[in-house]
């Protein structure tokens, strides 16, 4: 990995400033991708952007850059996008243009020559980086430990940019983009933090999402992911028809891909999701949707018996095991649904025994 430190006026920085929603934000002369088209847009508020053209006025150090290096010999902003666009919007207004925005009703094109040439020629500092893939990835990684805000998604995106990562975009990682119109009431995240994009990749390589970008990096389109993500969420539309609030965030595509072709009523699944919802001994109600295909009960998190319970059953019993008859202490037995749970037995004290820890694993095993 080859990481050499430079001194970039900001003269420099913004030669040849375009910024386009479609095609990204481009400087340094045609030669930066100021936001690749696989980053997010610009999130800054009017606070945080008013401030880093503060600090460049007050003459006062930015934290430092970081470009990737490109085969072609041009450059990506992997840290400091959001400082650089900043500035840029700021400067636009010079040749007697007018910038994006003003600082105490003052733009760039209202300062004295002293002031303008004072921020055009100030220096950042930018790290050039370039290598093979992981080790950019090892890199990136540490970057983001030392401070700089890339979520893992973007980093990867950065590490296995090509024309893959660019078609993804469009349908996963903007503003209004299709994934968040179809799915945002079944998916957490943000799209424009490339959340919706991690996910539908992780849902497709069942976790596998470095292989799966190192493979199709090169690929013209994303086509088989997008695709793939709709047949998921389509299937979770068909499957579960009474939308609720728990249905957000849950591993959609993990459900489908084990359980996609299985062909089941959906009147029959949500009589039982009803059901389900309101049942007090069911303490994690979005664990539901696991559940109704898996039938293991760790994903509903059953109400424990609570310590009354316990000691009610204890003095009962007398401390003895109602399975083996042995006699134990208190601390050494464990609770139990006499009726089990799934066949509608309550975690009340009526419905509470205690066995030895022993027995209890023995009867959890059969």
């Amino acid at each position: 990995m080859k990481i050499e430190l430079h001194k970039i006026t900001i003269r420099e920085l913004v030669e040849g400033y375009r910024d386009n929603d479609e095609e990204g934000v481009v400087g340094y002369g045609g030669r930066l991708d100021i936001r690749p088209k696989y980053q997010r847009e610009f999130v800054y508020d009017d606070k945080q952007r008013n401030a880093v053209i503060e600090t460049v006025r007050q003459g006062f150090p930015l934290n430092v850059m970081y470009w990737m290096k490109r085969e072609d010999g041009g450059f990506e902003v992997l840290d400091g996008q959001q400082r650089t666009v900043s500035i840029c919007r700021y400067v636009e207004g010079r040749g007697g243009g007018i910038g994006r925005f003003s600082i105490d009703d003052l733009y760039f094109h209202n300062l004295d020559e002293t002031q303008q040439k004072q921020i055009l020629d100030y220096p950042l500092m930018v790290y050039f980086c370039e290598g093979e893939p992981e080790e950019r990835l090892k890199w990136f990684e540490t970057v983001n430990i030392a401070g700089a805000k890339l979520t893992q998604q973007e980093l990867r995106n950065a590490t296995y940019s090509g024309s893959w990562v660019t078609d993804a975009k469009r349908y996963f990682s903007k503003t209004g983009c299709a994934a968040h119109g179809m799915a945002k009431d079944y998916m957490n995240g943000s799209p424009i933090r490339q959340d919706y994009l991690e996910t539908a990749i992780c849902w497709l390589s069942e976790g596998h999402i470095n292989n799966y970008m190192g493979q199709h990096q090169h690929d013209d389109s994303a086509n088989e992911l997008w695709l793939y993500f709709k047949r998921v969420i389509d299937w979770v539309e068909a499957t579960f028809p009474v939308m609720r609030k728990e249905m957000k965030g849950v591993e959609w595509g993990w459900l489908y891909n084990r359980y996609g072709s299985q062909t089941r009523s959906p009147k029959e699944i949500e009589a039982e999701v009803s059901r389900l919802m309101q049942d007090e001994d069911v303490s994690n109600k979005k664990g539901i949707y696991k559940y109704i295909f898996t039938r293991e009960e760790k994903w509903l998190n059953i109400r424990e018996f609570s310590d009354k319970m316990k000691r009610e059953a204890y003095e009962r019993q007398r401390g003895f095991c109602v399975r083996c008859g042995e006699h134990f202490e208190l601390s050494k037995m464990e609770a139990d649904h006499i009726t089990p749970w799934c066949e509608g037995g309550a975690t009340s004290a009526e419905n509470c025994q205690m066995l030895c820890r022993s027995c209890n694993r023995r009867k959890s095993y059969k």
